[in-house]
């Protein structure tokens, strides 16, 4: 878009800063384009000059002065190659000769024009008046060889309001210049910040994706833990308790990778693809009684009013609070009993608290607890946050751990 904006906008040799000196850059086939039809103009304009002087002298003129203003007129015409490099200088230069040359009229209001363009509207006021103030001396001594018979003051006029309009038609174009530089660094600014969303879309994205792939298997992952390990300590158990222990393990795993599958499969969904649907509050009972069924003693105590007007998002945080105080007890309390209590109101908000005790008796594995590194506590802080809501966690004074949460419901 950008480059865009510079082909179609932007000429060529408009540098980022319109005041830097132009010999800095390199001219591109339009500087080149323009420097010779300037030298052009220039050099038939100083020809024809010196035509009309050698075939119609002005009377009483030396012949000095003719060959100064010839001479004066080609070497302008000659300096015009050095105008970007020194646009101010040559200005003033050129004006000067504008007291006594005709044949460098064309290269003095070049190099004029080219200050208005690329220098501020002082400076180029300022060379415009000095070059309009030659008109006077000029015509005081000497005839418009183009119009000889014109009066003094109208050929005086004609120049300054020459000059008037060299320098606004040159400051007209700085001003559309500085315009377009304008578009374009807006333009710039506006895709910059574009691709700066969407990155930040992204990580987002990836993010809730990480979030969801921990919650999600980390649960599972507990139970075939918990159930791995009670087949590793307990050898000499009943076949039929194996095999319920296998039977579970099999039947984690499989979900396990099922769920897997579907987080992949948002990954390589398209954008706006519809999404599985997400856990509620109501879906608590039922991640309950899979701890139970893993040989979890969890207790579920229910205080909430109006359960089913419990939005969506904060059902959703309030379930993965549960979900994962329940699987950091299995791999960290085992044999300990968590207690799971849900009270709330509409505008009083609701509140979420996990508590287990310390592990208890054989439970405690030398070894063979899962590891963690507490990055799913930090991660259910930051979804409290996200929701309006606060969390925190601890121990508590017997030893335990204990999650509270505060979720914000309004009425």
């Amino acid at each position: 878009m950008v480059e865009q904006v510079n082909r179609q906008f932007l000429p060529a040799d408009l540098a980022l800063d319109p005041d830097a000196p132009d010999g800095r850059h390199r001219r591109s086939v339009r500087d080149w384009v323009v420097d010779i039809t300037a030298f052009l103009l220039s050099a038939g304009w100083a020809a024809l000059v010196t035509l009309i002087l050698v075939a119609a002298p002005e009377p009483e003129l030396p012949a000095g002065v003719v060959a100064a203003d010839v001479a004066a007129g080609w070497l302008c015409t000659l300096a015009l190659w050095l105008r970007r490099r020194w646009p101010v200088g040559l200005a003033l230069a050129f004006v000067v000769t504008g007291l006594f040359s005709m044949a460098a009229g064309m290269a003095v209001t070049i190099a004029v024009f080219t200050v208005a363009v690329h220098r501020r509207y002082q400076v180029a006021i300022t060379v415009g008046v000095l070059y309009a103030s030659t008109a006077f001396p000029f015509f005081a001594y000497r005839e418009n060889p183009m119009a000889p018979n014109d009066p003094y003051l109208v050929s005086v006029v004609f120049s300054v309001l020459l000059a008037a309009a060299v320098v606004c038609w040159g400051m007209f174009v700085r001003a559309r210049r500085q315009l377009v530089l304008s578009l374009r660094d807006r333009v710039a600014r506006a895709e910059s910040e574009q691709q700066l969303r969407a990155e930040q879309a992204r990580h987002l994205e990836r993010e809730r994706i990480a979030r969801e792939m921990h919650d999600l298997l980390a649960h599972r992952i507990s139970l075939v833990s918990m159930h791995a390990g009670a087949l590793e300590f307990r050898s000499d158990a009943p076949p039929e308790e194996i095999a319920k222990s296998a039977a579970v393990i099999r039947e984690s795993a499989h979900q396990a990778l099922a769920e897997l599958r579907e987080v992949i499969g948002v990954l390589r969904a398209p954008a706006g693809a519809p999404t599985r649907p997400q856990p509620t509050l109501a879906d608590l009972p039922t991640l309950v009684e899979e701890s139970r069924q893993a040989g979890v003693r969890v207790r579920l105590a229910d205080q909430v009013t109006e359960p089913a007007t419990v939005p969506a998002g904060v059902g959703r945080t309030a379930y993965r609070i549960v979900q994962e105080a329940l699987t950091n007890a299995r791999k960290h309390a085992a044999g300990a009993t968590v207690e799971v209590r849900l009270a709330g109101a509409p505008g009083d908000g609701l509140r979420v608290t996990v508590r287990n005790g310390r592990p208890v008796g054989a439970a405690v594995r030398n070894g063979a607890e899962v590891p963690g590194a507490g990055a799913g506590l930090v991660g259910l802080a930051e979804r409290a946050s996200l929701a309006g809501g606060r969390l925190s966690y601890g121990r508590t004074p017997d030893h335990g751990f204990q999650v509270d949460a505060w979720l914000p419901w309004t009425a």
